[in-house]
């Protein structure tokens, strides 16, 4: 089996770490999609850029299902999805990598408005996602974890992730109202990706950064010089990212698909 990263805005521009990346087109039903196959590591690792290198696609312009199906193809069992967030949270810090332990989408639909599934025709494949452990799978998160701490990429908390659909920012009104729901931090990606992937059974860990905070009405924390906490975040995710493409191993998905039996 295989890992794989999912790069977004951060990575617009440049390759994480000293990866060499070899372009490969990946046919699904629904669509192709270009995954990057890290040379070099000791088993497959690929990188996918979901606005494409360079940057060239909206959120609402992304097509999540095909970039589920190329990573079920390719045999991903161990998944790290990026994103750069806003922080609704006055104590977590920004420019500082977190890992996500649970996500806050309302509804559960893509951009285009359908069901945010990879089952939507009936088939003997489809079921109901049912989240025993968590989105962001327990053993794997705690890999990346252990990953980070031997890469000297200090993680500084767990947050809650809040799924809101781009491409516009979201209003005062928005984010008075996430935090009360439990969300510490919010971007236009990542929970699409995170579901869909879940529905094929690939494990995933989330791993984020804020670049701003998106806090009303208040004044927000201070904050080191930004130049100098840009520099650090983006280094620290590098390493992180780096060393799961070359180091973490896939995991059991933790979660269950329960599908009925078919009349006999």
């Amino acid at each position: 089996m295989s890992v794989a990263a999912i790069l977004g805005s951060a990575f617009s521009d440049s390759l994480p770490g000293a990866l060499t990346l070899e372009p490969e087109t990946v046919e699904t039903e629904w669509g192709d999609q270009t995954l990057h196959r890290v040379a070099g590591t000791d088993r497959s690792a690929y990188v996918l850029f979901r606005h494409g290198l360079p940057h060239r696609r909206l959120p609402n312009q992304i097509n999540y299902r095909a970039q589920a199906a190329a990573l079920k193809q390719i045999g991903c069992g161990a998944l790290l999805v990026t994103s750069s967030v806003g922080v609704l949270d006055p104590e977590v810090p920004i420019n500082r990598p977190l890992l996500v332990d649970d996500l806050l989408m309302l509804e559960n639909r893509l951009p285009d408005g359908s069901a945010c599934t990879m089952f939507t025709d009936p088939s003997p494949a489809h079921g109901h996602l049912v989240i025993d452990d968590s989105l962001f799978a327990t053993a794997l998160t705690a890999q990346v974890q252990g990953l980070a701490d031997a890469a000297d990429a200090s993680i500084a908390d767990a947050v809650t992730f809040a799924y809101v659909q781009g491409p516009r920012s979201k209003t005062a009104a928005e984010n008075r109202a996430l935090p009360r729901l439990g969300a510490q931090v919010n971007s236009m990606t990542l929970g699409p990706e995170v579901v869909l992937a879940n529905e094929l059974e690939i494990p995933c860990a989330g791993l984020v950064v804020g670049h701003k905070y998106s806090i009303p009405d208040r004044d927000p924390p201070e904050q080191e010089a930004l130049s100098a906490t840009l520099d650090r975040s983006r280094e620290e995710q590098e390493r992180i990212v780096t060393a799961f493409l070359r180091d973490a191993e896939p995991v059991e998905f933790p979660n269950t698909i329960y599908r009925f039996k078919a009349d006999e």
